[in-house]
């Protein structure tokens, strides 16, 4: 399992054990994030798991795929640090990976 910290818009704050191998957007959705609302389920035809890491977390989690760029144009106030976190897959390296979750998704 992996730690991962999630922040909302408000400053609120939930830390969520996440399985290796399955990615960010599923472990906020078992672990009850709001704001990440995934309404494509993980199939990258959305952008409604819009994320944003900080510099250490885009280092760690690898910069977004050209598809996955493509995606976000789609997202409310895309960034520099945007991810969609259905494409961020958990593993060990991403210990205490913190993960902002935008006020709104659309």
């Amino acid at each position: 399992m992996t730690r991962i910290r999630f922040v909302q818009a408000s400053g609120a704050e939930a830390e969520i054990d996440a399985a290796d191998g399955t990615s960010v957007m599923r472990a906020a959705m078992d672990g009850g994030v709001p704001g990440v609302l995934a309404e494509c389920g993980g199939s990258m035809t959305c952008a409604t798991c819009h994320v944003y890491l900080d510099d250490d977390g885009i280092a760690r989690a690898g910069s977004a795929s050209e598809e996955e760029e493509a995606m976000l144009e789609m997202a409310v106030e895309p960034g520099p640090n945007s991810r969609l976190s259905c494409q961020i897959i958990v593993s060990s390296e991403l210990e205490g990976l913190v993960v902002h979750v935008p006020e709104r998704q659309y």
